[in-house]
């Protein structure tokens, strides 16, 4: 969240209710929160809120969202020390997904600026910036938020995909998983982790219903020692047609196996 503006220079009559609303607030002030917090209509909540945002005290992170703003950053753009506390505010039903989910459980140590979010929300853009941070946007329908643990960040509740959805949705969506390659680094770690859990990850992938999860996660496993049943399982619920490996790049290959249009240099690897 952003550190708390000191109050010291907040006229007087106004410091005791601003006080009191940020320490009860949490971490994103609500309009229903000054209601309940200051005992305000809620035409006089938006009224004050709006008041204390033209002051800049607080800025506004989205429809009747504010942040308190500290005082060496007034006049200056805004940046929150935790933006993982706007995604339940701006974008839920959501979670925070790909890259940024496999960095949070250790599937990587490549650090990534940006945030992805998964958002049953109808988005209009795919990427949007917010008091310093850089939000990559994915709809998926409601019926897809499963396979979720709740994280706080500070006194936000915030969803992340557990470690066997992290695959799986990266294997989906390689591009929300920093690209194939780095799909198959958070892949190769995951073999090895202590949340690995192959039960989940072949249920998610079913669930999800994308026949290319199953294509890239055998064709990627396909030899490994660590990889168990897992390459098995995948090609006995592999669906028709081609998928390519990277939806990114072009793929002139076929590993007809696995039903994977594949980049040429990935074959060279050792044909599979």
């Amino acid at each position: 969240m952003m550190v708390q503006a000191s109050l010291s220079a907040v006229p007087k009559g106004k410091k005791a209710l601003l006080a009191r609303l940020v320490a009860a607030g949490g971490d994103v002030i609500a309009i229903d929160d000054a209601v309940a917090v200051l005992g305000m209509s809620r035409k006089a909540a938006v009224q004050q809120l709006s008041r204390w945002r033209e002051q800049g005290w607080l800025s506004r992170v989205g429809p009747g969202r504010y942040v308190p703003v500290p005082l060496e950053s007034l006049g200056k753009a805004q940046v929150l020390d935790d933006p993982w506390v706007l995604v339940p505010e701006l974008f839920a039903p959501a979670y925070i997904g790909g890259r940024t989910a496999a960095e949070h459980w250790d599937l990587t140590e490549q650090i990534f600026t940006d945030i992805v979010v998964l958002s049953a929300r109808r988005v209009g853009r795919k990427e949007l910036s917010a008091h310093g941070a850089r939000f990559l946007l994915t709809h998926v329908p409601e019926g897809h938020l499963f396979g979720l643990r709740p994280v706080w960040r500070h006194r936000t509740r915030v969803m992340v995909s557990d470690v066997p959805r992290t695959i799986v949705d990266m294997l989906a969506l390689p591009e929300i998983g920093g690209g194939v390659q780095h799909v198959a680094d958070c892949l190769q770690s995951y073999l090895a982790h202590p949340d690995r859990d192959d039960g989940a990850l072949l249920e998610y992938a079913l669930r999800l219903g994308n026949g290319a999860v199953f294509k890239r996660l055998g064709f990627l496993l396909e030899g490994n020692p660590l990889a168990g049943q897992l390459p098995r399982e995948a090609h006995l619920r592999m669906t028709q047609g081609l998928a390519r490996l990277d939806p990114g790049a072009p793929c002139p290959k076929v590993v007809s196996r696995w039903r994977l249009r594949v980049p040429e240099h990935w074959l060279k690897r050792g044909e599979r």
